[in-house]
């Protein structure tokens, strides 16, 4: 630092002074069990649908068929799935991460099958741990298009709910995504752009617990 800048700073604080001691900050955060936003779920859905994100309420009954047809409508014919996956699709070939799938595998699919770990209702957010049926993290982020089944028992009200719910993945050190619609930026020129950082299609499935 210059000699002059040295001694203008020096002057500006001698004129300010000590000045006055910064005010406390509040410390009274929400925690979590607090929810005025009445049932869970159906604000979840709400907010999702706020995204742009594709939403369908099904029960287990009508849950391969709900998916099928979404698979045809959007010209899924291949699906990259967790190792641990519970469904089937009529007409669609599951390809299981097993042994993880290249990079250049996924994104030739282009569609991916997944769980969640947790929904949080207050956000429209799912959450993926890295495991089970959420599968590792590029299974969800490189294809362009992500299917997810959301059962009602893995959504929390709040983010503190949700918090509380993942300290032990925490803990584990497993990747944690969380998921609020459909990939997009508009860092550019503040023009909106789809597929950027993950899936440009996100379309859940809610499903009884």
């Amino acid at each position: 630092m210059s000699d002059a800048k040295t001694e203008l700073l020096a002057r500006v604080r001698d004129a300010l002074g000590e000045g006055a001691p910064p005010p406390p900050v509040p410390r009274g955060y929400r925690g979590a069990g607090v929810f005025d936003g009445g049932d869970a779920v159906e604000r979840f859905c709400e907010r999702v649908r706020d995204y742009g994100a594709g939403l369908q309420r099904l029960s287990d009954a009508d849950l391969e068929a709900g998916l099928a047809e979404r698979c045809g409508a959007l010209g899924v014919e291949r699906l990259a799935v967790p190792t641990e996956t519970p469904w089937s699709v009529a007409g669609v070939e599951l390809v299981p991460d097993d042994p993880p799938l290249a990079a250049r595998t996924l994104d030739s699919l282009g569609a991916a099958l997944t769980g969640c770990a947790l929904a949080i209702a207050e956000t429209g957010t799912i959450v993926l741990d890295g495991t089970g049926v959420c599968g590792r993290r590029a299974l969800t982020l490189v294809p362009d298009i992500h299917l997810c089944i959301v059962r009602e028992s893995e959504v929390v009200a709040t983010v503190p709910d949700a918090i509380e719910r993942l300290a032990p993945a925490a803990r584990e050190g497993r990747p944690l995504t969380l998921v609020s619609g459909p990939s997009a930026t508009s860092d550019i020129e503040l023009e909106r752009v789809e597929g950027v950082h993950g899936p440009r299609t996100l379309e859940l499935f809610v499903v009884p617990s």
